[in-house]
């Protein structure tokens, strides 16, 4: 599903316009953005959470040329489903 499908959807069910659903999609993302940019973790019971991840930094391999590469550590966003997620999916 992309995201124009996904605003359809949600405007479809909750009976508003697309624009106002469109809207809604871009608040919740940019909310999750934030709150992960500032290292705090966002949880929808049910649904799964939202957490950031740090990966060590480590020496990694050119493909093309074998030669090692240093990778710097960095940070990473990471979701993992709730239980009523993984369900509806199984």
């Amino acid at each position: 599903m992309t995201k124009a499908e996904l605003i359809s959807k949600l405007a479809a069910a909750a009976a508003i316009k697309k624009s106002e659903a469109g809207l809604v999609v871009e608040a919740f993302t940019d909310a999750v953005q934030a709150a992960l940019a500032a290292g705090e973790d966002v949880a929808l019971k049910g649904f799964g959470a939202f957490t950031v991840a740090s990966r060590k930094a480590r020496t990694g391999r050119n493909p093309k040329t074998g030669a090692a590469i240093a990778i710097a550590a960095q940070k990473t966003p990471k979701f993992k489903p709730g239980k009523v997620l993984k369900d509806s999916v199984n």
